[in-house]
């Protein structure tokens, strides 16, 4: 399986409420008369506002939920180090692990001889799980045996702060390619229906100026950019 992003759910009208929210903390009107007064240049507006002054609470109101589909555990161990967010992921516990089904990295693709040997280690070790499973291992202690990069599926749930903060990390040219495939297309379902909330989402760069150590030199010019790339 190739992976799969979707967005499966969101806050209705995200970028309204995140505006409204943050409205109401300077004024006396009603959240229903601070709503109705938001158009959607407004809101653009005052997101903006809100981002340069780094204002970013009212960022935690809307949220989005994905469904992963086709990625690596390798993927899945970097992406729930963001711990503002809520994950459910198939377990390995429960589940029984079927015929090899490894994420390749690209390195190896290209490479005939390299992909012989990573498709026979990893029919190797899932025929040592079943082998295992057969004389009576439990499957939580069986799938040790598995490799980093089996495939697996996650459910994850993010407000948009926190979303604009994965976006930094994990699409920096500088981070690891499997997570920055899974970061750009949440990115592109989120900029694509919210386009206020996400403007100028993306590596430092985009916005301002790198904070790595050790600078790609290759900065990023807008969302767009970053979108793009493949």
């Amino acid at each position: 399986m190739s992976l799969e992003v979707r967005l499966v759910a969101h806050t209705t009208e995200p970028a309204r409420l995140v505006a409204a929210a943050a409205k109401l903390c300077y004024s006396a009107s009603s959240v229903g008369d601070l709503y109705d007064g938001l158009d959607s240049e407004k809101i653009r507006h005052f997101l903006k506002l809100l981002r340069d002054a780094g204002h970013l609470s009212p960022f935690e109101h809307a949220s989005f939920t994905y469904a992963i589909e086709g990625v690596s555990r390798v993927a899945t161990h970097q992406l729930v180090r963001h711990r503002v967010a809520s994950y459910s992921q198939q377990s390995q516990r429960y589940v029984t692990m079927g015929p090899p089904r490894c994420v390749v990295p690209p390195s190896i693709e290209g490479n005939a001889e390299a992909v012989e040997i990573f498709g026979s280690q990893a029919a190797e070790a899932h025929s040592a799980y079943e082998r295992m499973i057969a004389l009576g291992v439990p499957k939580e202690d069986a799938r040790f045996i598995l490799p980093h990069g089996w495939e697996t599926s996650i459910i994850v749930t993010m407000n948009s702060r926190e979303l604009r903060h994965f976006f930094a990390l994990r699409l920096c040219r500088r981070a690891q390619w499997e997570i920055r495939s899974v970061a750009r297309r949440m990115l592109e379902l989120v900029f694509a229906m919210a386009p206020e909330l996400f403007d100028a989402s993306g590596p430092p760069c985009v916005s301002g100026g790198c904070t790595e150590l050790n600078s790609c030199g290759s900065p990023f010019s807008s969302t767009e950019e970053v979108l793009g790339e493949r």
